[in-house]
């Protein structure tokens, strides 16, 4: 788990600056098909977080960061394409065993809140690490911006999911 320092710090750090060695055409695909990979995990993820919470607010926040994984995935898929590769269309073994574990986690603690936001938060921490290694690559400004633009985004999406994991896990202390 990311501790609280690292989970404030802006994912444009100054210690993730990119590198400077240029990245191949096959390279740059790679690091997008994995974020690809990345966004069909939060979309399947908080997918499953919403069918295994009983609040409405909840399940509306999950499918609404679900939704824009998914568009998250398409834009990829089209730079990936653009680039004359093949795009990613699944998410990962690793996201599908986490999903599996938010499932597990909600049966096993009655739709426990607290419990879902805790695995839906750490979901997201690799989201976050999955964007700021991308960005650490030196990768064409095109790519970089929608990188960038996305990575804002899952960025304000993290904050807003640990704030509500941090006001369950007080409610429920």
């Amino acid at each position: 788990m990311i501790n609280d320092y690292e989970a404030t710090r802006d994912i444009t750090d100054q210690n993730y600056a990119a590198s400077t060695t240029p990245v191949s055409n096959d390279g740059v695909i790679s690091t997008l098909n994995g974020l690809v990979e990345t966004c069909k995990d939060g979309q399947e993820g908080f997918k499953q977080a919403a069918e295994g919470i009983e609040s409405s607010s909840l399940k509306s926040v999950f499918y609404e960061i679900g939704q824009q994984r998914a568009r998250y995935a398409g834009e990829l898929q089209a730079l990936v394409r653009e680039m004359g590769g093949d795009p990613e269309t699944t998410s990962s073994t690793a996201g599908a065993l986490h999903r599996s574990w938010i499932n597990i986690k909600s049966l096993v603690t009655g739709k426990d809140e607290a419990g879902i936001l805790n695995e839906v938060e750490r979901g997201e921490d690799s989201a976050k690490k999955a964007y700021k290694d991308a960005l650490a690559e030196n990768l064409p400004a095109n790519v970089k911006t929608v990188v960038q633009k996305q990575a804002d985004e899952v960025m304000t999406a993290h904050d807003k999911i640990r704030d509500l994991r941090d006001s369950a896990n007080a409610a429920t202390t």
